[in-house]
């Protein structure tokens, strides 16, 4: 199954920790088919002096969408991440590893929610994520990523 990925960083050396996370996908997850460039951005929903590095990742993985949540999960301990807040509570972090797509499957469990809610309605997501699969269809929403960016930019101009 083809699985997209969004990568976050704003601590430490940023570059290293993105690179980190998708090798170790590669290694425990299945192939990777695209990683997109790295895009420094604004923090989302919080307040910090450390910007953010993003990037999007391909993968063709034989994982269930649990299995690939609880991998990335892994993934970020190992990396030393500070687990999430229960409470939705935003905060610098090494490495966050956003299950965004999973196919065209629809999750929706207390655990994991696919495709991602927010997806939508962050640049930092869409932007790299429409650099690898610009014809990606939200299997929700109906709309390509394409079409998500530019209603995402058109509706933040007004």
């Amino acid at each position: 199954m083809k699985a997209y990925l969004g990568l976050g960083s704003n601590l430490g050396n940023r570059r290293r920790n993105l690179i980190t996370a998708a090798a170790l996908l590669a290694e425990r997850a299945g192939d990777v088919l695209a990683l997109s460039s790295f895009y420094e951005t604004e923090p989302w929903g919080f307040v910090s002096e450390n910007r953010f590095l993003n990037a999007a990742l391909a993968l063709e993985t034989s994982l269930s969408p649990f299995d690939l949540l609880r991998l990335t999960q892994t993934i970020e301990r190992e990396m030393g991440r500070a687990a999430k807040s229960a409470q939705g509570i935003y905060h610098d972090r090494l490495i966050d590893i956003d299950l965004l797509l999973y196919g065209d499957e629809v999750v929706r469990s207390a655990e994991l929610e696919i495709p991602h809610p927010h997806l939508h309605e962050r640049r930092f997501v869409l932007e790299p994520l429409r650099e690898i699969a610009p014809f990606l269809r939200h299997p929700l929403l109906g709309k390509n990523i394409e079409e998500l960016f530019r209603d995402f930019t058109k509706s933040t101009q007004e």
